[in-house]
């Protein structure tokens, strides 16, 4: 009888799975660190401005390098409102794409037609910038703000956010460029997540005698919600720290007023025109960078607005 091999032994072994959770755990790790360090740096980096202003920083709308006063009030409305009028725009426009492609279009178009907004969603945002600048803005100052202000000069509420003179920039036009960027994102998830709905569920609806329209309303977005939540999401991620795009079309002026067409700011534009300009330890780059961590202050806030949705309708 051959004696037993002394490499085999009661001894600890060679575990691929003890590895394989180091390595998971390892870049969990790596992730909440990355996190951790972004949110101390730019914390760190703005309390000069929240100690000096205090919570004034939050409702001023002045921004005056030359008094060395600042506030974020005129960036944060500029960001809120041109995030909200490109989500506004883009999600019907999503929606409308993705259920026309996965329920309507012939498969082979609709194949094509798909990856076509998927090379959409790949375009760079200068791109966008500079397409707005040169297409966008003419026609918004040329077309668009003469026939508002022609037809709408006489009316009170109206006139307040539709009128103004006609430069072509600000939050209308900014919206307009940021829906057409977030939409390929939205729809390319949404289109993902129709197709994934049990076939058996749509056929036995349309075995029931409902049309088209009823499968999606009754069937297809009810089991879809959560996906359509995340991706409007991610659309609104993109929108809110959009940078180059925005700078090329807003206008940056830093001012608040009732008007969608005259130029405004957002957090992303101030602080790329102005943070080459800021000098190290100063009370204008430290607003800078107060402005970023809040910025990432409304990026946590819109994933636990649509966790919460998420939640409350499933």
């Amino acid at each position: 009888m051959r004696p037993a091999s002394p490499l085999i032994g009661p001894g600890p072994r060679f575990s691929f799975n003890q590895v394989f959770s180091a390595v998971l755990w390892g870049s969990a790790l790596i992730v909440l660190l990355a996190l951790g360090g972004l949110i101390l740096l730019m914390g760190h980096g703005g309390w000069q401005a929240f100690v000096t202003f205090g919570p004034g920083f939050l409702v001023s709308a002045v921004w005056n390098p030359v008094t060395n006063q600042y506030g974020a009030l005129a960036p944060l409305l500029g960001t809120v409102l041109s995030t909200l009028i490109a989500v506004c725009i883009a999600v019907p426009m999503a929606f409308g794409t993705a259920f026309w492609l996965t329920a309507i279009a012939p498969r082979r178009l609709a194949g094509g037609l798909s990856t076509a907004v998927q090379l959409l969603a790949a375009v760079p945002s200068i791109i966008f910038g500079m397409w707005g600048f040169f297409l966008i803005v003419p026609f918004m100052a040329r077309v668009i703000q003469p026939f508002l202000n022609h037809h709408f000069d006489h009316v009170p509420v109206l006139k307040a956010l539709l009128c103004g003179p006609p430069f072509g920039s600000g939050l209308m036009t900014t919206g307009l460029v940021l829906a057409v960027m977030i939409a390929p994102f939205i729809t390319a998830v949404m289109c993902d997540v129709f197709e994934a709905v049990p076939p058996m569920l749509k056929e036995s609806a349309y075995g029931l005698g409902a049309t088209r329209w009823e499968v999606m309303r009754y069937v297809v977005a009810p089991w879809s919600r959560s996906g359509m939540i995340g991706a409007v999401v991610l659309g609104m991620g993109r929108a809110l720290g959009e940078t180059m795009a925005v700078t090329f079309v807003i206008g940056n002026v830093t001012a608040i007023g009732w008007s969608l067409f005259v130029p405004r700011t957002t957090v992303a534009s101030l602080i790329a025109l102005q943070f080459p300009e800021s000098p190290a330890g100063s009370l204008r780059l430290s607003s800078l960078m107060a402005l970023g961590f809040i910025l990432m202050a409304l990026s946590c806030l819109s994933l636990i607005l649509a966790r919460y949705l998420r939640r409350q309708r499933a």
